[in-house]
């Protein structure tokens, strides 16, 4: 009996242990893959100095090898007048790095930090390649455009830009750098939009699948905060100068908001709306500066037109549709707009909570804070823009006397 015993305790205590162990290590498994998971989010945006120049030094050697050209390539990797100054953004392979211009400071942006990861265009692919001719480039062209924004180009948008490359004896490094900017959303929006508007970053250059864009020091892609208004609205002495500031600034907004609405000839519908993906020129314009979820209306209904079994599965970032229950697939119409999710992410901050010390007023505060509610909460487009960009406009006339 006494022999029982000690085999049952022995057993009890086998079993403890083990599920103690069992424990510890189930345990110890859930930290380290919670602190992977962490790692991964707080520094997936993480890039250092020696990656970075690292990949720039790479492009010149493409440069040097002859496999790649761009008006910006000497500067960078010759006669060093472009300088690597700091890397800003790195994400899914999308770089973002500032670097100085001869004494300007400049961006350079790509999608993939790899030349090598771009698709070449079909008519590289054999060995003992030809020179394309006008006709074969405008289709490729077209084809490429119309798969990465949904837009249709009038035949005159591409061809004097290659009837002067196709002249140069490197033609292949000339098509091949050409196309794999082509591949570049982000790129394509700037390159097309900067003649139209101001709201859109200008385009300095190009070197390879890099290209450089202007930098503005009141705007950040890279760190989340209200493109850095606090920055500009410290430079003020007085509560009115920043009050008109603010007011300014939003009426930009609306401006921006009514030209991608109205004047180019599709809607262009903004998914990803943030502070950090606006910036201010100095002339306090606000300018979009991240345009990776930015969709003409052709390429937005392709998007939003997906299966679903709820509203929910319609949703793309700030783009929205509907469920169809009965066809169980999202309408490729938006239901909401850019004026709304802007006053709903953007204009909230302003009107509702200031940035401005809580002693600072501005006319028709009350007003704009209602009217900004309404606009957040409202599908009807025109009658909150028209409302909220009159009470703006007011505030401006009242700010403006005030000041005289």
């Amino acid at each position: 009996m006494r022999i029982y015993a000690l085999k049952w305790l022995r057993f009890r205590i086998l079993k403890k242990s083990t599920l103690l162990i069992l424990l510890l290590w189930i345990l110890c498994w859930m930290f380290v893959n919670t602190l992977f998971f962490v790692h991964r989010r707080v520094f997936s945006d993480y890039c250092t100095d020696e990656e970075s120049k690292n990949i720039l030094a790479g492009l010149c050697y493409e440069y040097t090898d002859g496999a790649v050209v761009g008006d910006l390539c000497e500067d960078l990797c010759v006669t060093q007048k472009l300088v690597y100054k700091h890397c800003l953004y790195y994400h899914r392979g999308k770089k973002v790095i500032q670097a100085d211009w001869q004494g300007t400071s400049i961006i350079l942006k790509s999608k993939n930090e790899l030349f090598s990861t771009f698709q070449p265009p079909i008519s590289l692919e054999g060995s003992n390649t030809q020179i394309p001719s006008d006709t074969d480039i405008l289709v490729m062209v077209a084809v490429e455009i119309k798969n990465i924004l949904g837009l249709d180009l009038p035949n005159n948008t591409v061809i004097p830009l290659w009837t002067e490359k196709k002249k140069s004896r490197n033609w292949k490094a000339e098509l091949a750098s050409m196309w794999s900017l082509f591949q570049q959303e982000e790129y394509l929006l700037f390159n097309l939009l900067q003649d139209f508007s101001r709201h859109v970053l200008h385009v300095i250059g190009t070197c390879g699948h890099f290209y450089a864009v202007e930098f503005l020091t009141a705007g950040h892609a890279w760190k989340e905060s209200l493109f850095s208004l606090e920055e500009v609205l410290s430079q003020c002495n007085s509560a009115q100068k920043k009050a008109t500031a603010l007011i300014d600034i939003a009426v930009s907004f609306l401006d921006m908001v009514h030209q991608f609405d109205n004047d180019f000839s599709h809607r262009l519908h903004l998914c990803d709306v943030k502070p950090e993906n606006f910036a201010i020129r100095s002339d306090l314009t606000v300018v979009a500066i991240d345009m990776d979820m930015a969709f003409f209306e052709p390429k937005m209904r392709n998007i939003l037109e997906q299966k679903c079994t709820s509203d929910k599965d319609c949703n793309f970032f700030d783009c929205f549709s509907t469920c169809n229950l009965e066809t169980f697939k999202c309408g490729a119409q938006r239901e909401n707009n850019n004026l709304q999710v802007i006053c709903d992410k953007i204009f909230r901050r302003w009107f509702t909570r200031s940035i401005m010390d809580s002693t600072t007023s501005f006319p028709l505060q009350v007003e704009l804070h209602k009217a900004v509610q309404q606009c957040a909460q409202s599908a009807n487009k025109d009658k909150p823009f028209s409302h909220l960009y009159s009470l703006l406009r007011a505030s401006q006339m009242e700010l403006k006397k005030q000041n005289d």
